[in-house]
């Protein structure tokens, strides 16, 4: 069987061959789509029944999934869910890939995949992606009123 990671690089071009062909905004077009179609089912129905906790639940099979090197905290009396993202193995197999050049904004695909389902649900939705050139990034998510 193949793991989700194996096609990271084909993301990785695919990002590239949209963005060559019609530009950044078709790029977050597409990730606009994949939030809508591929995470409604998930992420915002996780939310939607456990709040905040429901976070936790989906980046626990998800980061699980793809072997992240990651530490993840959900605090319900705050309202906070945090993940530290020590190793983020998408963005680590894209720098180790000798024969292609990632692409140069990947690790946005994250904020708009996710931003999209939460802040509408009423999350706040921050994103520290400074050290992303060292496959690393913070995620912090607030329920609502928090």
């Amino acid at each position: 069987m193949i793991s989700c990671v194996e096609f990271i690089p084909a993301y990785s071009e695919l990002f590239k061959y949209i963005e060559k062909k019609d530009g950044k905004a078709a790029v977050i077009e597409f990730w606009k789509y994949l939030s809508e179609k591929y995470l409604s089912d998930t992420l915002k129905k996780y939310v939607e029944e456990d709040g905040i906790k429901g976070c936790w639940k989906y980046w626990s099979h998800s980061l699980n999934e793809e072997a992240a090197d990651f530490e993840m905290c959900v605090d319900e009396e705050q309202g906070v869910f945090k993940i530290d993202m020590i190793k983020c193995p998408s963005k680590s197999i894209l720098m180790e890939t000798k024969h292609i050049e990632p692409y140069r904004d990947y690790c946005e695909h994250c904020d708009w995949l996710y931003r999209l389902i939460l802040e509408p649900l009423g999350y706040s939705y921050e994103v520290d992606m400074e050290e992303c050139d060292k496959a690393k990034c913070r995620l912090t998510v607030r329920a609502p009123g928090k």
